[in-house]
């Protein structure tokens, strides 16, 4: 009997050693996951623009390689437009389809992104209360 007992042990040992085994390879693979995410984001090859602007206004952007994209300007008087691609903008405030104010030569790199304000009426960029 004591030679059934033991073998009987050797089977759990190795039920548990294959069972760490594969927790451990599980842990391993997760922190390859983990890192590998972590190193594209890092290389991250966008940038943003934002700033103020008159409520409701839009704001356009046009880069020297053919992006081009526009939002809003919302009820507080803020855009952003994120995850540009760097390169150089043109930005545009436009009103009603018709171009308003221009700045140009906007340079962008990684990990630093451009304030572009424009004058508001009166100082005040937020839509009127109640209007």
């Amino acid at each position: 009997m004591k030679g059934i007992k033991h073998a009987a042990t050797n089977s759990q040992k190795q039920s548990r050693t294959r069972s760490v085994s594969r927790l451990t390879a599980s842990a391993a693979l997760a922190l390859c996951g983990a890192a590998a995410f972590t190193g594209a984001y890092a290389q991250s090859t966008t940038t943003n623009i934002f700033g103020q602007a008159p409520a409701g206004e839009t704001i356009t952007v046009h880069s020297t390689t053919g992006i081009h994209r526009h939002v809003v300007v919302n009820a507080k008087g803020h855009y952003s437009l994120p995850t540009l691609p760097v390169g150089v903008y043109t930005v545009t405030l436009e009103k009603d389809g018709k171009t308003v104010d221009t700045r140009a030569d906007i340079s962008l790199s990684v990990g630093r992104g451009a304030e572009i304000d424009f004058a508001c009426p009166n100082d005040q960029c937020a839509a009127a209360a109640g209007g």
